[in-house]
C-alpha cells in the first residue's frame, strides 16, 4: 500500500486557478485524488481543470463571502457525496507599504481573504469532512517571521498559523487533522515581477540558501504528504517549504 495514494479522496483546493493553488491541485490529482478547483474566476479555473484532466472539476466561489463558501460545500457534497481534504490556499499578496500609509480598506481586504476566508472554509467545509480527513491551511514564511512593509499580510498569515493550532486541538477527537503549509518565495505570475527585480529580487534570492525561488510544483509534495496517510500522526503543525529561508 502506498501511503501517498489519494485514490478515492475528494479534495477541495481554493485559489486553484493559477500559481501555488494550481500546482497543489495538479499534485493531488497525480496521486489519484478527485480534485475540485475553486476560486473567483471561472475561466481561469476551467483552464486549470482542463489541463489537469481526469476527474478535476470547478466550483467558483469567493472565500470571503460566507454564502459562497456554504454554496461551495453544498455543491461538492451533492456532486461527490463526501469531502476528504480541504486546502485553504486562496489569498491575496502583501501590498508592500508602511502601516502609516495603509488604509483600513487595504487592511480589511487582506484579512478578509487570507484569514477570514480560512475561518469560513473551515467552519462550513471542514465540518463536512469525516474521520481520517485533512485540512491544510496555506500560510507563509510571513506567518513565522516579519517582512518589511507587510503588516497586514504578516498579521493574516500569523493568524492562520494560530487558527490551525487551535482547530487541531478541537478536531483531534473527530479524527480530522489540521496543519499548515508555509511556502517561501514562489515564482508565480503574481510574484514574478518582484522576484525578477534587479534589487529586491536579488536581495530575496541571496537570502534563500538553496539559491533559487520555488515553483508551484515544489509545493505539491508537501500538500500530498499532508493530505495523505503518510502524515496520519501529524496535526497542529506547520510544514515550512522555503529553500532554507528560515534557517538563519
Amino acid at each position: 500500500m502506498n501511503d501517498f495514494d489519494l485514490t478515492g479522496k475528494v479534495c477541495i483546493v481554493t485559489g486553484a486557478g493559477r500559481g501555488i493553488g494550481r500546482g497543489m491541485a495538479e499534485g493531488l490529482a497525480r496521486h489519484g485524488a478527485t480534485v475540485v478547483l475553486s476560486g473567483r474566476t471561472q475561466a481561469t479555473l476551467e483552464a486549470a481543470a482542463a489541463a489537469i484532466g481526469g476527474s478535476a472539476s470547478v466550483v467558483a466561489a469567493d472565500v470571503a463571502r460566507e454564502a459562497a463558501v456554504q454554496g461551495l460545500c453544498d455543491t461538492v457534497m451533492q456532486r461527490h457525496g463526501r469531502i476528504d481534504v480541504l486546502v485553504n490556499n486562496a489569498g491575496v499578496n502583501a501590498i508592500f507599504k508602511g502601516i502609516e500609509r495603509t488604509t483600513l480598506a487595504e487592511w480589511q481586504d487582506i484579512i478578509d481573504v487570507n484569514l477570514t476566508g480560512v475561518f469560513l472554509c473551515c467552519k462550513h467545509i471542514g465540518t463536512a469532512i469525516g474521520q481520517g480527513g485533512s485540512v491544510i491551511n496555506v500560510s507563509s514564511v510571513a506567518g513565522h517571521g516579519g517582512l518589511p512593509r507587510s503588516v497586514p499580510y504578516c498579521a493574516s498569515k500569523g493568524g492562520v498559523e494560530m487558527l490551525t493550532k487551535a482547530l487541531a486541538l478541537d478536531w483531534a477527537a473527530r479524527g480530522v487533522r489540521v496543519n499548515t503549509l508555509a511556502p517561501g518565495w514562489v515564482d508565480t505570475d503574481l510574484t514574478h515581477g518582484l522576484l525578477e527585480h534587479d534589487v529586491h529580487g536579488r536581495r530575496l534570492l541571496d537570502r534563500t540558501p538553496l539559491g533559487r525561488f520555488a515553483t508551484p510544483r515544489d509545493m505539491a509534495g508537501g500538500v500530498v504528504f499532508l493530505a495523505s496517510d503518510a502524515s496520519a500522526f501529524m496535526t497542529g503543525q506547520s510544514l515550512v517549504i522555503d529553500g532554507g529561508w528560515g534557517a538563519e
